[in-house]
């Protein structure tokens, strides 16, 4: 009986291994010792939280258990080997319930440790001082009650955003709770208005829970700093009572100086400052108005509060009472000659004087008697009164005006007998006479004509000369005075006294003069402009004296200018640079003979033509008038010689001009065709471009974009644009030329598409050929080749269905003007006729047999290079590596290639075999 196969050899080994890994597992089972499991055997539970707790063992019939701890329980669940029970509000710090089991007369146990924590619900940062001086210590004090662990808490003093300071208790006993953080910090100036906050942190991550923050009440701080001086108080010593006196506080180095509180007081009367506040520094100012009752010495007092602490100053000062003094007159309005009695009084305490005369003690009137005149109309009277106060003298006046009443004087200070006024301008004419009450004055001319309107603003003309009578009148009398007005204008230059245009003839005499209006009479001079020499007396006129003259008269009230032309006329003469004696005219330009002549008024300029063909014709000039003949255009004018006549009322003078003609250069194409043609391999000759012109021009051609290269002979390089410039004395003239080379037909390629075919099959042959003009493509194929067919341009020649009789040698000539160029390629179709033919039956067999081995040989061989191996789909023929660059198949011979072929003779054969 055969054995086992060695597949179930295996899988009976393989079975008995883990039978024995079983028994071995059961034993070891059976030896593990029984134990109890209390799950979570760690937790840690926020304060009046609840919690699950597992208690299990793995006793197969414990004989009882439970759960040891001193938390309330809120449910219990039951198990063969497992306790499941809620503790509810646990609030303990710490504790260690007990899981145990009696098994087998053993008790197992197993402890766990429950711990509380408890949010930082509570920050409380004590309150800052109302008010903290700026450059002294405060105490900052955080309280975080009930919070914990504390070993898991981090306290955090802030200014602002700013970390005071930061306290961790790491390290401290699991069942501390609760916290306190103290710092003292130094009171600055950026802390006013700052707020302070205290942050608490429970940071319980790294026991799977997060991190638990809470932030104080924001304690705003109050700095201040009140300098130990007290403020300086400016007020005046003495105050009159009923009057306005402006006092003032001021106290430097305070912050916040805006809030800061004044009290500024006048005894027992509150003044109301106006506080006004820059950087550190404080200024109350107000308005003290003593009354009669403050009469006497008082108390100024100035105090400044900030922080709850005060800085204060005080002054005395004393108000008195000072009436005004009374000045009074026994008659205000007196006659002449008339006695008045003046008297001055100041009150009780003061001592007055009345015109320097004292009174004998203070508190008495001081007078003064006067028997008034003329001279003392009008006259003032001062009263002084003096008063002692605090070791101060105050003085106050009164004046009074004494009018005195007599007839009208008129004087020459406010009525003079002369008179003298510009003209023009707007015055107020004033006669004024003294008298009391005020004299009217009234002025007019005797014979009963024009009345001066005094004390009017009117304006001042020349008809208001003249002498007029003024008559004074009052109550007291009248007085009469004759008065002589004169009225003084600028001078005047008119038309008929200096005239703008003065006309003289060159060689005769002739003076400039000017006569001018004006109160008081002008004087007049003239100068000519750019000159300093006033024109004096006659002169012997010559060109020299035309231009312009400034005439100007002169007197008191002003002066009048005026500026006189004057022409000097002399008759015409020729200058050469104005006039030359010979001028090339220049064709085509469009100038115009210039010939200008010297003369006053300008002459009339005639040129004709005098000998040869301009005979009789006029020469066109650029600014004259036109002659009797009319005048030749400037695109036909003949040279030759002219005579120029000059002539203007004063005489004439005639000058012969030589006339010759230039002309530009030209190109056009005749003489610069814009189209030329080179051959290729010719000799390289210049462009044919020439320029007419005179004088004759100069031709330059050169390649446009880049350099032509000196060469022998043309290559089809020098194709593109030239451009020919002809240039003489008058301009130039250019040409774009383009120059085409043509060049002989090359057959560049010859190809057949594709290069393998059979019986049946199809092929294309590619013709591409370079020349210049393009050359025409023509075709000869072998004879008997049927159904050809050419592309458009005969460059392409395809074959649909080859036969044999496509085979044979195909040609492709090109043909253009200067040549022709052919190439020729060979394309031979076989079939299985020709093997037929050859061998008979006999050698058909042999030649199948070897077709197999080559088969053979081409699957286990792969063809060289330049090999291909070409398979017919329908037949079981094979085909046989061929080398297309020269190989020669069975049964063909190599054809040579022709003088127009390549090297290699492009043979492409395919030689085809049948079974």
């Amino acid at each position: 009986m055969p054995g086992p196969s060695p597949g179930l050899s295996r899988a009976l080994l393989g079975l008995w291994a883990a039978l024995s890994l079983g028994i071995l597992g059961i034993s070891a089972v059976a030896l593990e010792p029984f134990w109890a499991d209390l799950q979570p055997r760690m937790a840690l539970v926020e304060r009046g939280g609840s919690l699950w707790l597992n208690c299990s063992t793995n006793c197969p019939r414990p004989e009882r258990g439970g759960l040891e701890t001193s938390l309330r329980r809120n449910g219990t669940q039951r198990g063969l080997r497992w306790l499941a029970r809620q503790l509810v509000d646990i609030r303990e710090p710490e504790t260690q319930p007990v899981c145990f089991f009696r098994c087998a007369r053993r008790t197992l146990q197993a402890r766990g440790l429950i711990r509380t924590f408890q949010r930082p619900d509570r920050v409380e940062l004590m309150p800052l001082p109302p008010w903290q001086p700026v450059g002294e210590n405060f105490t900052l004090s955080c309280r975080v009650p009930g919070a914990g662990p504390r070993a898991s808490l981090t306290l955090t003093l802030l200014r602002g955003t700013q970390e005071l300071t930061r306290r961790s208790f790491v390290g401290e006993p699991p069942r501390a709770r609760g916290a306190m953080l103290t710092a003292t910090v130094l009171a600055r100036r950026e802390d006013h208005g700052v707020n302070f906050s205290c942050l608490a942190e429970l940071d319980l991550r790294p026991h799977g829970l997060g991190l638990f923050a809470n932030s104080s009440a924001l304690r705003q701080l109050r700095t201040f700093a009140l300098p130990p001086v007290p403020p300086s108080l400016v007020a005046p010593r003495i105050l009159e009572v009923g009057s306005e006196r402006p006092v003032s506080c001021t106290l430097d180095g305070l912050f916040p100086a805006p809030e800061a509180g004044v009290y500024l007081s006048l005894g027992d009367q509150r003044l109301q400052p106006a506080v006004t506040f820059d950087g550190d520094s404080l200024v109350a100012t107000a308005i003290a108005t003593p009354s009669a009752e403050q009469e006497g010495t008082r108390q100024l007092m100035c105090s400044v509060t900030l922080g709850g602490e005060s800085r204060e100053t005080q002054e005395n000062l004393t108000v008195y009472s000072f009436p005004a003094s009374l000045l009074t007159l026994s008659e205000p309005e007196a006659p002449e000659g008339k006695v008045v009695t003046i008297s001055c009084w100041a009150g009780a305490r003061a001592l007055v004087t009345l015109e320097g005369i004292s009174a004998v003690v203070p508190g008495q009137p001081a007078e003064l008697q006067l028997n008034v005149t003329e001279n003392d109309d009008k006259r003032g009277f001062f009263c002084d009164a003096a008063l002692e106060v605090d070791g101060e003298t105050l003085r106050k006046n009164q004046s009074a005006e004494l009018r005195v009443l007599y007839s009208p004087r008129l004087d020459d200070s406010g009525c003079p007998r002369s008179w003298t006024w510009p003209e023009g301008p707007e015055q107020t004419l004033h006669c004024e006479a003294r008298g009391n009450p005020e004299p009217s004055v009234h002025c007019a001319r005797p014979e009963g004509g024009a009345v001066l309107a005094l004390g009017l603003l009117g304006p001042v003309t020349r008809s208001l000369a003249g002498t007029y009578r003024c008559t004074a009148v009052n109550g007291q009398g009248q007085a009469v005075k004759d008065v002589t007005l004169t009225v003084e204008y600028a001078p005047a230059l008119d038309s008929v006294g200096c005239p703008e245009h003065i006309t003289w003839l060159e060689g005769t005499e002739a003076s400039l003069s000017c006569v001018a209006h004006g109160v008081p009479p002008p004087s007049v001079s003239c100068v000519r402009s750019g000159k300093e020499e006033v024109m004096e007396g006659p002169l012997l006129v010559a060109r020299e004296h035309a231009g312009i003259y400034r005439c100007e008269a002169i007197n008191a009230r002003g002066s009048a200018a005026k500026n006189v032309a004057v022409t000097v006329e002399y008759g015409p003469s020729f200058e050469e640079l104005s006039c030359p004696s010979n001028w090339t005219w220049v064709e085509g330009s469009g100038r115009l003979f210039s010939c200008e002549v010297d003369g006053k008024p300008e002459p009339r300029v005639e040129c004709l033509g005098s000998e040869g063909a301009s005979e009789g014709v006029v020469l066109p000039l650029v600014s004259s008038n036109p002659g009797p003949r009319n005048p030749m255009t400037s695109s036909n004018l003949s040279p030759g010689i002219y005579l120029c006549n000059a002539t203007n009322r004063h005489g004439s003078t005639v000058k012969t001009v030589v006339v010759s003609a230039e002309s530009p250069p030209q190109m056009d194409e005749s003489s610069c065709p814009s189209h030329q043609t080179w051959l290729e391999g010719a000799e390289a000759t210049a462009l044919a471009c020439s320029a007419r012109g005179r004088p004759s021009p100069r031709v330059r051609c050169s390649r446009e974009g880049a350099a032509r290269l000196e060469r022998l002979h043309v290559s089809r390089e020098d194709a593109g644009t030239y451009r020919c410039v002809a240039t003489n004395a008058h301009g130039t003239d250019s040409r774009t030329v383009t120059v085409g080379v043509e060049y002989r037909p090359v057959v560049a390629e010859l190809a057949a598409s594709p290069p393998s075919v059979r019986p049946g099959g199809n092929f294309t042959l590619t013709c591409r050929a370079e020349a210049w003009p393009p050359a025409q493509i023509s075709w000869r194929a072998p004879p008997g080749a049927l159904n050809l067919g050419l592309s458009s341009n005969n460059s392409t020649l395809s074959v649909a269905g080859a036969m044999g009789s496509h085979g044979g040698e195909y040609e492709c000539a090109a043909t253009n003007a200067h040549g022709r160029h052919a190439r020729r390629i060979t394309v031979r179709v076989a079939g299985p006729w020709l093997w037929v033919a050859v061998g008979g039956a006999a050698g058909g067999a042999a030649l199948l047999a070897a077709g197999a081995g080559l088969a053979f040989y081409v699957q286990s061989t792969a063809c060289k290079k330049g090999e291909y191996n070409v398979q017919e789909a329908e037949s079981s023929g094979e085909a046989v590596c061929l080398n297309g660059a020269g190989g020669t198949p069975e049964g063909g011979a190599e054809t040579p290639g022709t003088a127009e072929s390549p090297a290699d003779g492009e043979v492409f054969a395919i030689q085809l075999t049948a079974s």
